[in-house]
């Protein structure tokens, strides 16, 4: 703003106020203005019309007793058409602002839990919102918009709620862990009893095996060679088995020194022990 030969310039976003012997007179919008002070015309001052800030730390506490400091920005501007409110209605519109803020904030978070204050930050600024805009209206200023734009509890609250957190973590891990190995757990033993299923069903089979490979050969041998019985071919056959089980130890790397009756008696008791177990288990 200028003042030469009774010419003012108004800049940009700024509106002066005219008064003339020192009473309102007009509101001078940006451009170049005659000011003719010699008739009693002077400038009482200027008002900006920019968007201004104001942040505003609030200590109050909670429904559970907990304090915690809100900070709460509030963007406001005067209003072109009410600039003379804005300026003569108001000696500190900043503080005015922050006492409106303070009231608002003190009456609406001590209604509220810690946890809710911060999931309820967005109804709390449109509460401080619309009670600013209600009584600042009168003065000439608007309220464009009002942020919560931090919640901080005491240091101790804080670290607690992180313990709490993390212990609930915690417990979560350990059932999932806990969950996992008792999964763990049933897969092997349902792994082991199948294996164990499938063992015993090979060795059925094997042993069912063995009995049909006996049988035909005893049948064969009975229809090839006259005159043999079934007694003569299982002691034929007892007798390579008996040859086959001394071939497979003396050819194994990992065997023992094994010492058994050895000659022409010992495959006849051999054969006989045999027989007998099987006759046994049959009457039983």
């Amino acid at each position: 703003m200028g003042n030469l030969f009774c010419c003012i310039q108004v800049e940009q976003s700024t509106v002066v106020i005219k008064e003339r012997f020192g009473k309102f007179n007009d509101v001078l919008q940006p451009g170049c203005h005659c000011l003719p002070w010699f008739l009693g015309s002077q400038v009482a001052g200027q008002l900006s019309l920019r968007l201004q800030q104001l942040d505003v730390r609030c200590e109050t506490k909670t429904k559970d007793n907990v304090f915690v400091n809100v900070v709460a920005s509030i963007q406001y501007r005067a209003l072109a058409d009410k600039a003379s409110d804005a300026f003569y209605k108001l000696s500190n519109t900043r503080t005015q602002i922050q006492a409106y803020v303070f009231d608002v904030i003190r009456a609406s978070v001590p209604k509220l839990l810690l946890d809710d204050v911060f999931e309820q930050k967005n109804e709390i600024a449109k509460t401080v919102e619309d009670e600013l805009e209600k009584a600042m209206s009168a003065y000439g200023f608007e309220i464009v918009q009002t942020l919560i734009t931090d919640i901080e509890p005491d240091e101790h609250v804080k670290r607690a709620m992180n313990e709490i957190n993390a212990a609930a973590r915690l417990r979560v891990a350990a059932t999932e862990k806990a969950e996992a190995e008792k999964i763990l757990q049933i897969k092997r033993a349902e792994g082991e009893a199948e294996a164990k299923y499938l063992s015993g069903l090979g060795i059925a089979r094997q042993r069912q095996a063995i009995v049909d490979g006996l049988r035909d050969s005893v049948l064969g041998f009975s229809v090839n060679v006259p005159g043999t019985t079934a007694k003569d071919v299982m002691d034929m056959v007892l007798v390579t088995q008996y040859f086959d089980t001394m071939k497979e130890i003396g050819a194994s790397s990992k065997s023992s020194a094994v010492f058994i009756p050895h000659g022409p008696g010992a495959v006849r008791d051999v054969a006989s022990q045999i027989r007998d177990g099987l006759l046994q288990s049959s009457i039983q």
